[in-house]
């Protein structure tokens, strides 16, 4: 089954609210798709959001990346997902969110002219009920006690708290008086987002000492891993990657140095589903915990996506953070659902979900496409 056509969709989704971390508000969700059509009229679909302080990545540099790249993959085996990866890396260096779209649209086209789920392509289901990691991002404290007290009440039982603004001591006491309303036998974080400079992470860790924080997510820049480890060493939770992590050389280097004790694996930081897994098995080699996430905004496309990562690793310490509920706007028929805390795998084919193009129609933006040689 070869490889006919490839086409990157620039979308921009509406949001319920605002995302509050690291002093920046997200109000819409600036996306790609990615349609991939092979011979017989199967097609694939896959998605990345624009992360330009994650990825260095924005919706326009995707889409010049996916036209790019997609000489190298048309009338290959779509089959042939690793080789596709290498043409890729062959052809351009980096843009791993768009070899993260062009690689999910191939997981869901191949599974789905197989009659598979995309995790039987990753080794089998090894759950099929993830517990989903709430994300508590209003910005103030009532908004996030508010919220928190509703999640809890329907169901979750795993909480991010979003931190890393200007002012550390209101962070660390919006995060004292969080865990002490959602209790010591629940799963609770907090997330600067590469917010904190090492000195101002350390006295949030200090101030938090004893709240019953499981672990704290990128405290400072991503380069920092001498910083990582100073903070890891001052506080009484684990540290966790998000951003540091691109590569599984820098999970080794994390886990070397002492910087981290998990890491957040995303398909858009490590070019896709294949690199997730492979991320997932060395983490779990080496005792590290795991968090599968989607970016925020992207839709039940991706969401789909990290469930089925989600199903097939070895292990899930830290659960699921999926962010599509958050849009009031959607691309899929039937949106993935988190009910009681907790999302179930799409058992369909492919990733599970069908793609409505009337929507996709309807969020679709025009990027200007440059043609580079």
């Amino acid at each position: 089954m070869k490889i006919e056509r490839i086409e990157p969709i620039a979308v921009s989704l509406p949001m319920k609210k605002p995302i509050v971390m690291a002093g920046a508000a997200i109000a819409r969700a600036e996306n790609v798709l990615v349609r991939i059509a092979a011979e017989g009229g199967m097609t694939g679909w896959g998605e990345a959001a624009e992360a330009p302080t994650m990825t260095g990545e924005t919706v326009e540099s995707m889409v010049a990346a996916v036209n790019l790249m997609a000489p190298a993959l048309i009338g290959r085996e779509a089959e042939d997902i690793a080789g596709a990866s290498a043409a890729m890396a062959g052809r351009m260096y980096g843009n791993s969110g768009a070899k993260a779209a062009i690689d999910m649209a191939l997981h869901d086209l191949v599974a789905r002219a197989t009659g598979r789920p995309v995790y039987g392509l990753l080794g089998g289901r090894k759950r099929a009920r993830i517990a989903i990691l709430g994300v508590i991002g209003n910005g103030t404290l009532d908004g996030d006690l508010r919220e928190a007290e509703a999640m809890k009440a329907g169901g979750f039982r795993s909480f991010k708290i979003k931190v890393g603004g200007a002012d550390v001591k209101a962070d660390a006491e919006r995060t004292r008086a969080l865990c002490e309303l959602l209790g010591p036998e629940l799963l609770l974080c907090s997330d600067a987002n590469q917010g904190y400079s090492v000195a101002n992470a350390i006295a949030y860790v200090r101030a938090v000492r004893g709240a019953g924080l499981t672990f704290f997510e990128q405290p400072v820049l991503a380069n920092d891993v001498m910083g990582m480890a100073a903070i890891a060493a001052e506080a009484d939770f684990r540290i966790g990657a998000d951003e540091s992590i691109h590569s599984l050389d820098d999970i080794r280097r994390h886990h070397e140095q002492k910087a981290a004790h998990g890491a957040s694996l995303k398909t858009i930081k490590l070019g896709g589903m294949g690199g997730v897994m492979a991320a997932g098995r060395l983490c779990h080699e080496l005792g590290m915990a795991i968090n599968v996430s989607s970016k925020a905004g992207e839709s039940s496309l991706a969401c789909a996506a990290a469930l089925h990562l989600a199903a097939a690793l070895p292990s899930l310490d830290w659960g699921l953070t999926i962010n599509s509920e958050g849009l009031s706007g959607d691309i899929v028929t039937r949106p993935i659902r988190i009910e009681r805390g907790h999302a179930t795998v799409p058992e369909g084919p492919g990733l599970g979900v069908e793609v409505d193009e009337a929507l996709v129609a309807r969020f679709r933006r025009d990027v200007p496409v440059r043609r580079v040689a």
